[in-house]
């Protein structure tokens, strides 16, 4: 049996368990499977679907980009300085450990409810993350490959693209797909707290009419989306960039 087919395998069991348990608690509060896929083909025809979802990836991707490339570059500084490591790894603490509500809070009454402050909010929650994950790739680097790049004069733009990006890749994979998981979390709470469109507001105004079925609907095809580009871009990615070490 082929991966694709134990996939598809599992999450028919994952609904026919959830049909089951919807059945057996015959309430509201946990519609069963068909009556979601309903409420997502009716949301969908209404348009409200397809402007809310697109409206939260444009953020998601927007706080993705930045929080990779910023904590990207500070991860590669900090793990190859052990000057400024120590300088700011209480920094790398204090932000790790710092609520999401709370930065989320505070770039709403710094920058007021914009768009900027909701991409600012969600970035400053994910930079430490990237920035600790790609810093130990950075502490990994083998000298050998560094040695190399300097006996033949490299430069240090050719050393970075050649000797340690690729071994930097599966590090800042490893940050970018736990970040996709953790990006769009923050920014349905973004959403929720402060913006007037997107799939964390939808489901703050359901969650007012106590619409259990419509808020699964726009949890699941969010989620389906992600997932979607989980397997069509973050794997192929990362076995195109894991290629040099057969």
């Amino acid at each position: 049996m082929t991966d694709m087919a134990q996939r598809a395998l599992s999450l028919l069991l994952f609904l026919a368990l959830w049909h089951v348990a919807a059945d057996a608690a015959a309430s509201r509060l946990l519609p069963p499977p068909l009556d979601v896929l309903a409420a997502i083909h009716r949301e969908v025809a209404s348009g409200e679907l397809v402007g809310h979802l697109a409206a939260t990836l444009a953020r998601v991707v927007a706080s993705f980009m930045l929080s990779m490339l910023l904590g990207a570059a500070i991860g590669i500084v900090l793990g190859r300085s052990a000057l400024l490591d120590r300088l700011f790894d209480g920094w790398l603490v204090l932000f790790l450990n710092l609520p999401a509500l709370v930065v989320i809070i505070l770039c709403y009454v710094w920058f007021g409810m914009v768009e900027l402050a909701a991409v600012l909010a969600v970035s400053i929650n994910k930079i430490p993350n990237v920035a600790v994950i790609v810093r130990e790739g950075a502490r990994a680097l083998d000298r050998d490959y560094l040695e190399v790049a300097e006996v033949y004069r490299f430069g240090p733009w050719r050393t970075l693209r050649h000797v340690v990006l690729p071994q930097l890749a599966p590090y800042v994979l490893a940050a970018a797909r736990s970040g996709l998981a953790l990006i769009w979390k923050i920014v349905l709470v973004v959403e929720l707290l402060g913006r007037s469109n997107g799939v964390g507001f939808q489901i703050g105004v359901y969650f007012q009419l106590f619409d259990v079925t419509a808020i699964l609907a726009y949890t699941v095809a969010f989620v389906a989306v992600v997932m979607a580009i989980e397997a069509g871009v973050m794997q192929p990615l990362e076995r195109r960039l894991s290629r040099w070490r057969r």
